[in-house]
């Protein structure tokens, strides 16, 4: 786990390949089997392939979502509020599952985060969303997983970069 975590890193640009419904069917198993707290599973998952609605959620915010146009594949992570008090943390959990196992099948990934952000001025992104996909009213919308085979290479963060002010021990000193 370890040296995946050393060399994953935010993917924006895809090639023009489909994933094998091989490595699809691994993504689907891996984010059934997240975490969820006291196993309520409020979250719920859309798998997107289609090339007009992968366009369509690529303009879900005025800014970084842009490379969900050029992904094989989006999954768009959503939970029914009424089955949790901590669905964003059950879908952050979920997605992040996600990410890691795309990385160990060699794919690329990047988070575009919805709950929050703003489409435009007249409408957020979780309703632009909501709309294109016919999510009922009261899910929520924490994120899309842009996934694909990456045309861009990038090395993993370098150990000595790692911020490691931000442990504290015992206390917070």
């Amino acid at each position: 786990m370890i040296e995946l975590l050393r060399k994953r890193r935010s993917i924006r640009q895809f090639q023009d390949k489909p994933i094998e419904a091989e490595k699809i069917e691994i993504l689907k198993e891996a984010i059934l089997r997240s975490p969820s707290s006291r196993n309520l599973t409020p979250w719920e998952f859309i798998f997107v392939d289609d090339k007009n609605i992968l366009k369509q959620l690529s303009t879900a915010k005025a800014h970084g979502s842009s490379f969900i146009k050029s992904a094989s594949l989006a999954v768009v992570i959503i939970a029914d509020t009424n089955k949790s008090d901590v669905c964003i943390e059950d879908c952050s959990i979920a997605a992040i599952t996600l990410q890691y196992t795309a990385e160990s099948l060699g794919l690329g990934s990047c988070w575009a985060q919805i709950r929050l952000r703003e489409h435009n001025n007249e409408i957020s992104a979780e309703d632009y969303v909501k709309n294109v996909l016919n999510i009922p009213r009261n899910y929520m919308i924490e994120c899309i997983i842009g996934i694909g085979y990456p045309a861009e290479k990038k090395e993993g963060h370098p150990k000595n970069s790692l911020q490691y002010n931000k442990i504290h021990w015992g206390k917070y000193e």
